[in-house]
C-alpha cells in the first residue's frame, strides 16, 4: 500500500496495537508447540484418543504455531504485510465460529475454550478493525 500527497498511509502501527498483535500471536505459537509435543491427552478435560485423532491434532497444531508465526512476520513490515496481518485475524474469528458449530453439535467444551470463544468471536474481530483503522488511508 502506498499513498499519496493528500492520503498518506502510516509505515508502522501504534505501539499500543503492535504489542495486542503480538500478544495474540504468542498464543498460538506457545499452545500450538505444546499441542504437537503433548498431544491431545494434556488438554483440559483431555481423555485418550485414537491414533487418527492424536494424528490430527498434533497436525492442526503445526497449522496454528505457523500462524503465530506468520502474524509476527507480518508485523515486522506492517504496511506492506497488513494483508496477512488481516488474513490471520480473519481465520481467528473464522475458528471461533467453528467452535460453535462444535457446540452446536455436540456440547460445551472445557472452560478454557469457552473462553478462547469468547477472544476469538469479540477480541479478535476489534484487533482486525483497529489494524485497519491503523493501516488504510
Amino acid at each position: 500500500m502506498t499513498g499519496t500527497a493528500t492520503s498518506p498511509v502510516r509505515s508502522t502501527v501504534s505501539k499500543p496495537l503492535r504489542a495486542s498483535l503480538i500478544a495474540i500471536a504468542v498464543v498460538p505459537l506457545v499452545t500450538g508447540l505444546f499441542g504437537i509435543f503433548a498431544g491431545p491427552a494434556h488438554l483440559p478435560g483431555g481423555a485418550p484418543v485414537t491414533p487418527t485423532v492424536d494424528s490430527e491434532f498434533r497436525f492442526a497444531n503445526l497449522y496454528w504455531f505457523a500462524a503465530g508465526l506468520l502474524l509476527l512476520w507480518s508485523l515486522r513490515r506492517p504496511v506492506e504485510r497488513a494483508l496477512a496481518t488481516r488474513a490471520v485475524l480473519a481465520l481467528g474469528i473464522v475458528g471461533g465460529l467453528t467452535r460453535l458449530l462444535s457446540i452446536l453439535l455436540t456440547d460445551w467444551p472445557h472452560p478454557a475454550y469457552v473462553g478462547a470463544l469468547a477472544v476469538e468471536l469479540t477480541v479478535v474481530p476489534a484487533l482486525l478493525w483497529w489494524h485497519h483503522k491503523a493501516i488504510t488511508p
